[in-house]
């Protein structure tokens, strides 16, 4: 099984059938790759966002991009000591003919304020820019949501622009 690992954390790329299971039985899917289960605990917001993107996003698109689905689903956050899911990440998609992706992340409750979103950006944007075509990542931030905004900025984003209380943030391929 494809991965990717930082020094505290394992990404996990879940493919159709996973996302699947990860839809009617979310135990069942962390029992199949060796997990500790556990619930996540997020904002209703964030699971409304979570929500959304794994029917209408996730599910089709990993489908219809079966050869390249880790570019179109939800990563698993996994804390390898503690052997359990504390968040998700993912891109929306191959770059496109900017050579732009955009990038997205959540992080349980009761692991926040520990580096653990800084680290994962990190490393599956490390993962994005060694595909050809990715010349940068962006990603939308409410501006209200101050502690995402930080870890935007600790892993080299940079703010471009505020529009109807939402920011826009991008991050260039290093040289």
């Amino acid at each position: 099984m494809f991965s990717l690992e930082s020094n505290r954390l394992r990404l996990i790329p879940l493919n159709t059938s996973q996302l699947q299971l990860h839809a009617s039985h979310y135990e069942a899917l962390q029992r199949s790759l060796g997990l500790t289960p556990r619930l996540m605990l997020m904002e209703e917001y964030f699971q409304n966002e979570f929500d959304d993107a794994l029917a209408n996003y996730w599910l089709p698109e990993t489908a219809a991009n079966s050869v390249n689905f880790q570019w179109f689903t939800n990563w698993l956050i996994v804390h390898k000591v503690d052997n359990c899911v504390v968040g998700g990440i993912g891109v929306a998609g191959l770059p496109n003919d900017q050579g732009e992706t955009e990038i997205g992340y959540g992080i349980d409750q009761a692991y926040r304020n520990q580096g653990i979103a800084s680290e994962a950006l990190a490393r599956l944007s490390e993962w994005v820019f060694r595909h050809p075509a990715a010349k940068g990542l962006i990603a939308y931030t409410p501006l209200d949501l101050v502690h995402s905004q930080k870890v935007l900025q600790k892993t080299g984003f940079v703010s471009v622009e505020e529009k109807e209380g939402i920011i826009l943030w991008r991050k260039l391929k290093p040289n």
